[in-house]
């Protein structure tokens, strides 16, 4: 899809209504799905994700009102737009209340529905572009220490359930504080800016998590990969940032993997992650910088299998 477009359900017991909106949808450029009734609306939204539904309101089983109220609940990031008939059984202010972002009558006028469509699509971009500015580092673009506290946690959790590896990298950058005495702050702020981008070639997009951790630290969550391929990523940051050949700085790594521990809480084993690459970052800094250094202590001894 283009960045404009939108993944749109459509939901209508209306076997007619259903191919005239797919038709527009396709014409308008939104990928889309169908749902005969409410019921089968959620079966979609368990199995798929979308940014769009767009509902009758009159269906047997349930009806839109119902249809409505379970999705704001449930799915809030989701816009909804409501369809109804010239009987209004339902009124703009109650599908409003319920938490639909606009309303249209049949027999609707074509022009009217894609504007409508449209100023969702603006809403959802708007809203997504004020997500990633709160969850951005401004100056090397990475995301920032809050969203790590998130997603670390929710990376974790994902790894443990299907029982794949997680590894934490800690990075700082070697003598930032004489490069800001030196050349000034500008050009630690290029430096750190270089950092960043070194990161993002190194990694898989949307596979691996690049955060800007504090200062001159960074860190980065590598997701489904062995021992042998985090510690290759690893050395390749320091590859890259070499490259650059930028005396008399470097960078030097902690890793760590996750362990999950029966005795402990999510937070708890996340905190013991933390530390232990912190730990290794330590080490690393202060046995000749500009190196790797893996936890070697791996975690609690009462971690599950």
């Amino acid at each position: 899809m283009t960045n404009s477009s939108m993944k749109i359900l459509l939901v209508d017991d209306d076997p007619s209504i259903l191919e005239i909106l797919s038709d527009l949808m396709a014409i308008f450029g939104h990928g889309y799905e169908t749902a005969n009734n409410g019921l089968e609306a959620l079966e979609k939204l368990k199995q798929d994700s979308y940014d769009i539904v767009l509902t009758d309101m009159m269906m047997p089983g349930m009806d839109g009102m119902e249809l409505l109220k379970y999705i704001h609940s449930n799915y809030p990031h989701i816009k909804i737009m409501v369809i109804t008939g010239y009987d209004r059984t339902f009124t703009y202010t109650d599908v409003i209340r319920a938490g639909a972002g606009d309303f249209i009558s049949k027999p609707f006028n074509t022009d009217e529905l894609e504007a409508k469509i449209n100023r969702l699509v603006q809403e959802i971009k708007l809203l997504r572009q004020l997500e990633l500015l709160s969850i951005s580092d401004g100056l090397t673009g990475l995301y920032n220490r809050r969203y790590f506290d998130t997603k670390i946690l929710e990376e974790a959790r994902r790894a443990h359930r299907q029982n794949h590896d997680l590894f934490l990298v800690l990075l700082d950058v070697d003598n930032l504080k004489e490069v800001n005495d030196r050349y000034g702050h500008p050009a630690g702020d290029k430096l750190l800016k270089s950092v960043g981008e070194i990161i993002k070639q190194c990694i898989r997009e949307n596979v691996d998590w690049p955060f800007r951790y504090g200062g001159d630290e960074f860190c980065v969550i590598l997701t489904q990969v062995s021992h042998d391929q985090a510690l290759m990523t690893a050395e390749r940051f320091i590859q890259s940032f070499n490259e650059k050949k930028l005396p008399p700085t470097g960078l030097s790594i902690g890793l760590a993997r996750f362990v999950r521990s029966r005795q402990q809480k999510w937070p708890e084993d996340i905190a013991d992650l933390i530390k232990r690459a912190d730990s290794a970052l330590y080490e690393a800094k202060h046995t000749g910088r500009n190196r790797v250094v893996v936890d070697r202590n791996n975690g609690k001894q009462q971690a599950e299998q």
